[in-house]
C-alpha cells in the first residue's frame, strides 16, 4: 500500500531485499546503490565515447568504461543550460519555472520542496552530496553533505559542512574523490541501499589542471571548428552575444597569458582569488613556470588576428582537456573502489554534466543557448544485470527526466507532479516504446546577465527546431538533418511554412503541458 506523507513524497514500505524464483533457483533482488557522478560544463565533444574528433586526440577511458558495461545517451538534453537550474531540475523533475530556480543569480533553491533525495530518503536509503552544489541555499534531504563554497576553487578549496567552512590542501577534484571514498567506508549501516551525488567543480572556467597535468596537452594540437571562425550571419541573439574565445575571454583569467616575455603578472584577471589567490606561493611559482616557456614564446613574434585567434583556441583546449584528465582519473578511481569492495554487483553508476559547452563552436566557449552543443547533455550508465553492455539510447530524454527514471529503478511510486518521465524502458531494452516522446522544452531565462544571452525558449523534435528570442521577439528555425551546426537560420523562408507551423503548435503544446505562465515569455 502507497501512503503520501505530508510534505509530498510518496512511499513505499521499506523492504531491504525480496527473494524471488527463477529457474530453479532463488535470486537475491536487492534494491541498487545509485552514484550519480556530475561535473560541471563537460561537453560531448571532450568524452571520447561520442566520438568527436576532439574526444580522439584526448581520450576519457574511465569515462568510456561506463558506456562500454552500460549504456551511451545519445539524445539527452537539459531544459535550462545553465548550471543552478539544471541542479534544481535534476533534484526536482520539474522545468525551472515549476521549481522556482530559474537563473544562476535567483533566491536560493527552495529546499522544503520535494526532492529526489527527500524521496529516497523517506524510503530507507542513506543519501549525500559531495562536492558542488552551487544553489545558494543549504541542501535538504542528505544524511550527508559536504560542498564546495559558490564555485568552489581548484586549489585548496573551501569545503562547507553543517558545522563549519574548512580549506582543505590539495587539488579540488581529488579531495572530492577521497571525500567521497570516506564517506562510502564510513557508512553506519551498510545494509541499506545508498544515493550518492558527486559533484565535481570540474570541467568549469577557468580551467585549471592539476598539477600533475601541467604539460600533459602542452604539444597537442586540437582540431579547429569548421565554424570557428563564424559571423552570425541571420542570427540576431548569436551576434549579440558576448562569449567568443578570441574577443571575450579574459586572456588572464581564462588563458594565463602574462604582460610580456619572462614576466608573472598576468593580463587582467577579474576574479583573482579564484585560483592564483588560493595557490600556496611555492604552488604559484610552479604553475607560472609550466606556462613561461608558451607564454614566452607568443610574446617572441608578432601575429595576424586569426593566428592570435587560433594561438587561444589550441590554449583554452589544452587546459580545459587537462582539467578533464583528473575528472577521468576520479572516475576510474570510483569505479576501481566499486569492484575492490564488491558494491559494483548492485550500484547504478551514472556519468553526466550539469548542460553541454562549446569547445570553439561559432567561435564559443561557455553555454546557455539552446544550439545543439550548449542544450546536449551527454551521459553514460550502467548497471549490472539490467543495462547490456554498450547499449545506444537514442529517444530524446531531458535531465528532468533523472529523478522519475531512478525512483522507477528503485522500485519507488514517481509523484504525479513530476514533469520527467522513466526512461527505464529505454535504457533497459534500448528501443523507443511507441509512446515516447517526440519533442523537448526549453527554457532560457538569465538576461540580461554574463555573456549577453537573450532569454529564449524553444521546442526540439527529432528533425527540426525552433527558437524564439522573446523580448526582440526573433524566431530561428534550423533543420538538424541538413544543417546540423546550426548555421542557417530558416525562419520565414519560403517552403518553410508547415514546418514552422507543426513547430510553433507543438511548442504550445509543451508550455501548456508544462503550465508555463505567459508573462514568463513576454
Amino acid at each position: 500500500m502507497t501512503s503520501k506523507l505530508s510534505l509530498g513524497l510518496f512511499v513505499l514500505p521499506f523492504v531491504p531485499s525480496s527473494i524471488v524464483q527463477g529457474q530453479g533457483q532463488e535470486v537475491r533482488n536487492e534494491r541498487p546503490n545509485i552514484i550519480f557522478i556530475m561535473s560541471d560544463d563537460h561537453a560531448r565533444q571532450a568524452m571520447s565515447i561520442y566520438g568527436h574528433p576532439i574526444g580522439k586526440v584526448a581520450p576519457t577511458p574511465n569515462i568510456d568504461r561506463i558506456g562500454h558495461e552500460g549504456a551511451v545517451f545519445q539524445n539527452n538534453y537539459c531544459c535550462n543550460s545553465i548550471s543552478g537550474p539544471s541542479r534544481a531540475a535534476i533534484l526536482t523533475g520539474k522545468h525551472s519555472h515549476k521549481n522556482g530556480f530559474m537563473k544562476n543569480w535567483a533566491k536560493g533553491f527552495d529546499g522544503t520542496q520535494q526532492t529526489l533525495p527527500k524521496i529516497l530518503q523517506a524510503n530507507g536509503y542513506e543519501t549525500a552530496v559531495i562536492g558542488k552544489w552551487h544553489l545558494i541555499s543549504k541542501p535538504t534531504g542528505f544524511d550527508h553533505w559536504m560542498i564546495l563554497d559558490d564555485q568552489g576553487e581548484y586549489c585548496n578549496p573551501h569545503f562547507i559542512t553543517e558545522n563549519d567552512t574548512t580549506r582543505h590542501l590539495g587539488y579540488v577534484t581529488d579531495l572530492i574523490t577521497k571525500f567521497t571514498e570516506e564517506w562510502l567506508d564510513g557508512r553506519k549501516d551498510k545494509n541499506k541501499p545508498f544515493f550518492l551525488m558527486m559533484h565535481h567543480k570540474a570541467v568549469h572556467r577557468n580551467w585549471v589542471p592539476a598539477e600533475r597535468h601541467y604539460h600533459l596537452y602542452e604539444h597537442t594540437t586540437f582540431p579547429l571548428p569548421d565554424n570557428y571562425f563564424d559571423v552570425y550571419e541571420g542570427r540576431y541573439a548569436a551576434q549579440m552575444q558576448k562569449m567568443n574565445i578570441y574577443c571575450d575571454m579574459y586572456e588572464g583569467h581564462d588563458l594565463k597569458m602574462v604582460t610580456g616575455m619572462d614576466s608573472d603578472s598576468l593580463l587582467f584577471d577579474p576574479w583573482p582569488h579564484a585560483f592564483l589567490g588560493t595557490m600556496e606561493p611555492d604552488e604559484r611559482c610552479r604553475f607560472l613556470d609550466a606556462y613561461r616557456d608558451r607564454n614566452n614564446e607568443f610574446h617572441s613574434r608578432k601575429r595576424s588576428f586569426k593566428e592570435v585567434a587560433e594561438w587561444k583556441y589550441q590554449r583554452y583546449l589544452q587546459d580545459y582537456m587537462g582539467v578533464v584528465a583528473s575528472v577521468d582519473e576520479s572516475v576510474g578511481e570510483i569505479l576501481d573502489y566499486l569492484k575492490r569492495t564488491g558494491l559494483d554487483k548492485n550500484t547504478i553508476v551514472v556519468y553526466t554534466t550539469d548542460q553541454g559547452f562549446y569547445l570553439g563552436e561559432h567561435g564559443w566557449f561557455d553555454k546557455r543557448f539552446m544550439y545543439e552543443e550548449s542544450f546536449g547533455m551527454p551521459i553514460v550508465m550502467r548497471w549490472p544485470g539490467h543495462i547490456k553492455p554498450e547499449t545506444q539510447v537514442t529517444g530524446l530524454t531531458q535531465n528532468i527526466d533523472f529523478a522519475p527514471t531512478f525512483l522507477d529503478m528503485c522500485g519507488i511510486e514517481v509523484p504525479r507532479d513530476m514533469q520527467g518521465v522513466s526512461f527505464r524502458k529505454l535504457v533497459e531494452t534500448g528501443k523507443k516504446p511507441r509512446d515516447w516522446r517526440k519533442s523537448l522544452y526549453y527554457h532560457y531565462y538569465e538576461f540580461p546577465g554574463f555573456h549577453s544571452v537573450r532569454a529564449h525558449y524553444g521546442v526540439k523534435m527529432e528533425r527540426y527546431k525552433l527558437m524564439h528570442f522573446y523580448v526582440e521577439d526573433k524566431w530561428e528555425l534550423y533543420d538538424l538533418k541538413t544543417d546540423p551546426t546550426e548555421m542557417h537560420n530558416l525562419y520565414g523562408k519560403q517552403g518553410m511554412e508547415k514546418v514552422t507551423a507543426k513547430l510553433m503548435a507543438e511548442l504550445a503544446r509543451l508550455q501548456k503541458q508544462y503550465e508555463v505562465p505567459q508573462n514568463l515569455c513576454k
